[in-house]
């Protein structure tokens, strides 16, 4: 006899299309870093070039299976999971997450030809965030928030149905349960990487030395890693997110190079032979593990949410100005950072290689001490105001079942 959640929904089986819309969210981020290794180092793509299949790939699989889910649950009258879902349009039924992947999913569709049409026009991208790639990254994140909504609904649903059943004690249940947890920081991790890639450009190692990157991490990371910390159940989630996030966004750094590649695209200033990484990511895991512990201590009502984001906020943007102050540092200016693992060797084919800023900070990026530490200043208020919409947006999460 097996423990239910519903009639229709057991403790012992995780529907396909939630390994689907997960596996999605990685064929997603792997193809648009290697969209970006593509570009720094070959330049002429196509519609159909490879990296562009992969992210099709993850945008086909996600909108597929959510789209199959979703028509089973509109004409299966009987299915009892209607229960768990949600009505749209007055005519679909369907869960949080299957709607925002198959939105997301048509958008990323949608912007291929844009994309190929402005390349066909503009030619090469100098710059992550063109309009098309901007309604890329739209549809990418909303197929990866639809991965995470998706398996957080039945993590949720599968959590409470364990305290209150009888077979709770079942080591198949709580396996389930387990593996459910770690998918969702998992799925988390994916998007955190696409919300790191899409900033790239303002927290590389070479504004390590510039209170604007922290300001800008201040913003964007403390919410995102706040809401995740109080959705989940698990004891370090936000430790365990930065570990997902860092080695997918590593490991096509690490394999690409491996193999060849050669400009087709002038000017080249550079002329490579293989592929060029991207770069080594900021180190999140860190000032994560802080806020894991903050949120032991202080997060299960010990002290009121104001307080909580105060704390945590403040321990962000310290802990990760110092970590990567001197982390950007070795990365950007270290001889030993010019390696493999680090990163630090690549160089687009368009750069010029006897620029004397390649492994020195350019002026640009460089600040008084009293400078420096008011922006610090200013990236502490922005944390504290994020980790409380953070707080906000997790206690919204931790409700999800449908």
């Amino acid at each position: 006899m097996q423990a239910t959640l519903s009639p229709s929904v057991t403790l012992t089986k995780i529907p396909t299309y939630i390994y689907a819309v997960v596996f999605s969210s990685l064929c997603i981020v792997w193809g648009l870093l290697w969209d970006i290794m593509w570009h720094m180092s070959i330049g002429r793509d196509g519609l159909f070039a490879p990296p562009h299949l992969l992210m099709y790939v993850g945008a086909v699989v996600a909108g597929l299976f959510s789209g199959v889910k979703i028509l089973q649950l509109t004409f299966a009258r009987r299915n009892t999971e209607r229960t768990h879902s949600v009505r749209f349009w007055g005519i679909f039924y369907g869960s949080l997450g299957a709607m925002y992947c198959v939105w997301g999913a048509l958008t990323m569709l949608t912007s291929a030809p844009f994309d190929d049409w402005w390349h066909n026009t503009y030619g090469l991208d100098v710059q992550i965030l063109t309009p098309p790639h901007t309604v890329l990254l739209v549809g990418m994140m909303t197929v990866q928030f639809g991965a995470m909504i998706g398996v957080l609904a039945l993590q949720n649903r599968f959590s409470n149905s364990l305290t209150n059943s009888p077979f709770s004690d079942n080591s198949r249940n709580k396996q389930q349960a387990n593996q459910l947890k770690i998918m969702f920081t998992i799925a988390a991790g994916l998007l955190l990487s696409i919300l790191y890639t899409m900033l790239a450009e303002k927290l590389g190692p070479w504004a390590s030395h510039h209170s604007s990157a922290y300001i800008t991490m201040g913003i964007a990371f403390p919410f995102y890693l706040l809401a995740v910390g109080r959705a989940s159940p698990l004891r370090y989630p936000i430790t365990i997110t930065a570990i997902a996030y860092m080695l997918a966004m590593l490991i096509p750094s690490w394999i690409l190079p491996l193999f060849p590649a050669t400009p087709r695209l002038g000017p080249v200033l550079n002329p490579i032979t293989h592929y060029q990484a991207f770069v080594f990511p900021l180190l999140l895991v860190i000032p994560g593990f802080v806020l894991d512990k903050l949120l032991h201590r202080f997060g299960n009502g010990q002290i009121n949410d104001w307080l909580l984001a105060v704390f945590t906020g403040t321990a962000f943007v310290l802990i990760i100005s110092v970590v990567q102050w001197y982390f950007g540092a070795f990365l950007h200016t270290s001889p030993n950072a010019r390696n493999w693992f680090f990163l630090s060797d690549s160089m687009s084919y368009s750069d010029d290689p006897t620029s004397p800023y390649h492994h020195t900070f350019h002026p640009y990026w460089l600040q008084s001490t009293a400078g420096f530490l008011k922006g610090i200043g200013v990236a502490i208020l922005c944390a504290i105001l994020s980790a409380r919409v953070g707080l906000l947006w997790g206690n919204w999460m931790k409700r999800v079942q449908r």
